[in-house]
């Protein structure tokens, strides 16, 4: 059977170019890093458990109950657990889009586990909710959004790749290895970074006891967070130096030069939470900072491995341009 002749699943979609997947890509990844600092504004207005149980909001009511907690915490509360349904249906729309078009299994893969993601994400959040949330659960919470929005900026690279091309290398293995390194940093900055925070202030309530937190310095604890950060700092410009010597691509090169000044801001912000003793305004810039670190890392790594040379560049798919280019001869005609 020809690609022309190939039934698609879902033919009844609308079939997404490329421009549209990515499109679509892009606001999975806006939106998986726009949860974690809704996230973050939940938890330094203590409002954690402004909704105190899961998957209802009150015991047996799913939507806020007036005297139940303060107004304002039920509804930031409330309107953080009302955000992870925008998020499952623009995943729900990319994963329906990829498998429309006839992506790939590696896309298809990386679709289908940012979907997944959310729903670990948010049992993982309302185990955080039924363990009145103590650090650790927090901690994990975050992670977890890490995780995907790491995965959604592997996808928004690979959905603007045509599905008949070969494997390309486009940057030395040595400096590909230098971004996975740098990953590995970022993870230990990140993981460091959420041990800083449930040894901190805001714990999510205030309700929630010094006792609860973690029995570490936090003094202590900072300075690894930074060492780890530095690391971070230093891998990621010995990788744009290496692509600057390899004469990479002005496109890759930039972007590389915006994760170091990203990386730069991150810390001069992490400075002033140190100095200022973790004023509440700066941790939703500090998490917003962490999730675009992640993105970035995420997509230049991911760009130093790519599928080049093919042919399906309306779809990404050959079957999804047979279907395509046929489609566009017949309304020409």
């Amino acid at each position: 059977m020809s690609d022309a002749d190939r039934k698609l699943p879902l033919s009844f979609l609308p079939l997404p170019t490329i421009a549209q997947q990515r499109l679509i890509a892009l606001l999975v990844l806006i939106a998986q890093a726009g949860i974690a600092v809704t996230g973050s504004i939940v938890r330094v207005t203590g409002s954690g458990l402004g909704c105190d149980t899961w998957p209802q909001c009150h015991e047996g009511s799913f939507t806020p109950v007036a005297g139940a907690a303060p107004w304002i915490h039920q509804a930031i509360e409330f309107g953080n657990r009302l955000l992870t349904f925008v998020l499952a249906a623009l995943t729900l729309i990319m994963f329906l889009a990829v498998l429309r078009a006839g992506r790939r299994k590696a896309v298809l893969w990386l679709a289908f586990l940012n979907g997944l993601g959310i729903i670990v994400q948010a049992v993982i959040g309302g185990i955080s909710v039924l363990v009145d949330l103590t650090w650790y659960s927090v901690a994990l919470h975050f992670l977890a959004t890490i995780v995907l929005v790491w995965l959604a900026g592997m996808l928004y690279v690979k959905v603007q790749e045509p599905d008949d091309g070969h494997a390309v290398r486009i940057y030395a293995k040595p400096l590909r290895d230098l971004a996975g390194a740098s990953g590995l940093a970022l993870t230990a900055t990140l993981v460091t970074g959420t041990m800083v925070t449930g040894a901190g202030p805001h714990a999510g309530d205030a309700s929630i006891s010094p006792d609860d937190r973690l029995q570490l310095p936090i003094i202590e604890l900072s300075h690894v967070h930074a060492g780890f950060m530095y690391l971070y700092l230093g891998m990621s410009i010995g990788l744009v130096v290496g692509l600057i010597a390899m004469k990479a691509e002005p496109g890759l090169r930039r972007l590389g030069w915006w994760l170091v000044a990203l990386i730069v801001a991150q810390g001069a912000v992490g400075m002033v939470q140190y100095w200022a003793g973790v004023p509440e305004a700066l941790v939703p810039v500090h998490v917003a900072g962490s999730v675009a670190l992640t993105g970035v890392t995420a997509i230049v790594w991911q760009l130093g491995w790519r599928h080049a040379g093919g042919t399906a560049t309306s779809t990404g798919s050959p079957a999804g341009d047979a279907e395509y280019n046929s489609a566009n001869a017949k309304v020409a005609v």
